[in-house]
């Protein structure tokens, strides 16, 4: 018996030790210990070995954009926009393309091997789109990367962005997007929703809204969108972000939302870091957190996976690609602590992102593709706990980052190199 590469002595999330046998990108084999011989071999040493970090909502066409053309003073979701909204015109097709480019190799050395990335479509030139679905294809052997069909500045209150979203489409574009909850009026939104929901069914699309992303408990489109998700039955294809408003809603009425969800199959995908940094502004004190009811929504079943959102952008000044961090911050805003919690949000930057971004042949079982990363601790909670540094990403059946001590050495197809996650402004 023979393969190209075996992962040997490793420990795997539910805590049994196993090798790994892997023949050309696919995973042939696990087994406690694998007698055979290998092309290449990958000492894990005991070390935990997982599937993938999975982002299931980030921005990529804005990343690394932090300070231009000026840093957000008031560290406000709606300056965000406004700054984002200057920066537009700006932008390059080769500017975006290497901004991107720069965060995928972060993201490859972090074992951040699958992201969902929305893009805006309230410019006519769509040039964004243009950039991103030329980097989907240039990463595709290490990156799975999902474009969400994004109008930013409201599908009806941005003059071009219905025509836009349907040019997107056209081009390529995997998933459909909206943000009901920027539309002029309510009933805008509500209207946004059921429209944007009926493209979608019609073109057998995905559909992840900017959804209630505010502190008003009265933004309720999160209701509509379970509603035509059912109605289209569009059961597991549909999820909702940020849903931050869910945090000031009356319990009442929340105990009415959260089985309709679970009923639609509607996934909630909450931004930690994001969420917890923009919302509550204009509050004095107390300060509300801004994170959604997350242990409440896993109580009815629905599915939940945790985003980046912003890496040094118009809305957050930090980040270094690293879903663990995401994780981190959930935890705590959640206080989800139990042992049974943690690793239930391991699961949720790894398997249960996946799920919602309807990842094929993901994960760590015979059959899957061969992706996987090896990280310095024993298991999921004190991965979580150090914030584990990664010691191997193996991506489809091939090492593209192996290192210590946070210093990744990248081996990507026409782009090797040591990575520096420093960002210089």
């Amino acid at each position: 018996m023979s393969f190209d590469l075996i992962v040997k002595g490793g420990t795997l999330p539910g805590g049994s030790k196993a090798d790994i046998g892997i023949d050309g990108d696919r995973i042939t084999a696990i087994e406690p210990k694998l007698e055979a011989v290998a092309g290449k071999v990958v000492d894990a040493a005991g070390h935990l070995v997982a599937p993938p970090f999975v982002d299931p909502h980030f921005h990529m066409d804005a990343t690394l954009s932090y300070g231009m053309p000026r840093i957000n003073a008031s560290g406000t979701l709606l300056e965000g926009i406004a700054l984002w909204g200057e920066l537009k015109p700006l932008l390059t097709h080769e500017a975006v393309r290497e901004r991107a480019l720069s965060y995928c190799d972060w993201a490859a050395s972090m074992g951040l091997l699958a992201i969902r990335t929305h893009v805006d479509v309230c410019d006519d030139r769509l040039l964004a789109v243009e950039a991103l679905l030329e980097v989907k294809r240039e990463v595709a052997p290490v990156i799975d990367l999902q474009l969400v069909a994004f109008p930013q500045d409201g599908f009806y209150r941005d003059p071009t962005a219905k025509q836009n979203t349907i040019r997107a489409l056209d081009m390529g574009v995997d998933v459909v997007g909206g943000i009901p909850h920027f539309e002029r009026t309510m009933e805008e939104g509500r209207r946004s929703v059921i429209e944007l929901c009926e493209i979608a069914a019609e073109r057998g699309l995905m559909i992840d809204m900017h959804c209630d992303e505010t502190d008003d408990p009265m933004s309720r489109h999160i209701e509509q969108l379970a509603y035509e998700a059912h109605r289209l039955g569009l059961q597991g294809m549909v999820a909702g972000s940020h849903l931050t408003s869910m945090h000031s809603m009356d319990n009442y009425y929340a105990s009415k939302l959260l089985p309709l969800m679970a009923e639609a199959e509607v996934a909630a995908i909450p931004n930690p870091l994001i969420n917890i940094v923009l919302q509550g502004r204009h509050d004095t004190y107390p300060k509300r957190r801004g994170l959604t009811r997350v242990p409440e929504m896993l109580s009815y079943g629905i599915r939940v996976g945790f985003g980046q959102d912003c890496v040094l952008d118009p809305w957050y000044s930090l980040g270094t690609a690293d879903m663990l961090d995401v994780a981190f911050m959930a935890l705590h805003v959640a206080q989800m602590t139990s042992p049974a919690d943690m690793r239930r949000l391991f699961d949720m930057v790894t398997t249960e992102s996946a799920a919602i971004m309807r990842l094929p042949d993901y994960g760590l079982k015979v059959g899957a593709k061969a992706s996987l990363v090896v990280l310095d601790a024993g298991d999921p909670i004190e991965a979580l706990r150090l914030r584990a540094a990664r010691r191997c990403v193996i991506a489809s059946g091939k090492v593209v980052a192996e290192g210590s001590g946070g210093a990744m050495r990248l081996s990507l197809p026409g782009r090797p190199q040591t990575v520096d996650r420093r960002h210089r402004h």
